[in-house]
């Protein structure tokens, strides 16, 4: 039934097009070109003309005219991210606290994501006790933790954090609202 129905709507609306625009007097070609136009839209704008579309959008021979070639992906891609426009492009955008930010935090969700279903694998549960509790292990973390290069470490890690985008849009968030309560304290005491 529904083939029947695409198959409907496309012969309504070529018959449409090819007969309702045939050539006429010069002032009436325009109108009836407009008003074909209009019934050609009026029809996919149908319920029967919507799902006829869309059947015609999940039979096999449409989906293999619409899919990409991986030559068609792989130059795109790399016109867009390693051309020198693309890094230019990639450079400003980065620039942008506010994108950063956004960026960061989706990163850092799907990072949370990989690991929560790690902690959740049983295999991978049992693999890293046994490494936390081999006594080799704790000897050598004991070892790192009084060391002189894990306290350098750690200072890197503290440096790396301030200086991380989505720390810097907090730290500017919070002291622009230090700011404002600041401006209303002195409105208040005046």
């Amino acid at each position: 039934m529904k083939r029947y129905s695409l198959l409907i709507i496309l012969t309504l609306a070529l018959n449409v097009v090819l007969f309702g625009c045939a050539p006429r007097e010069e002032s009436g070609a325009q109108m009836d070109y407009d008003e074909t136009k209009k019934m050609v839209i009026d029809i996919l704008e149908t319920e029967d003309g919507k799902k006829a579309i869309q059947e015609m959008m999940k039979s096999e021979d449409m989906q293999q005219v619409l899919i990409m070639d991986q030559k068609t992906v792989t130059e795109t891609v790399q016109k867009t991210l390693v051309s020198d426009d693309g890094v230019k492009f990639w450079q400003k955008v980065f620039e942008d606290p506010k994108f950063v930010e956004s960026f960061s935090t989706s990163l850092r969700d799907e990072h949370e994501k990989v690991i929560k279903g790690l902690m959740n694998d049983p295999e991978y549960q049992k693999l890293l006790i046994e490494v936390l509790q081999d006594p080799e292990m704790e000897k050598s973390l004991q070892t790192s933790l009084k060391s002189q290069e894990f306290r350098k470490h750690i200072q890197e890690i503290v440096q790396e954090t301030l200086s991380s985008p989505l720390y810097k849009a907090k730290i500017e968030e919070t002291l622009l609202k230090a700011a404002e309560e600041a401006g209303k304290q002195e409105e208040k005491s005046k």
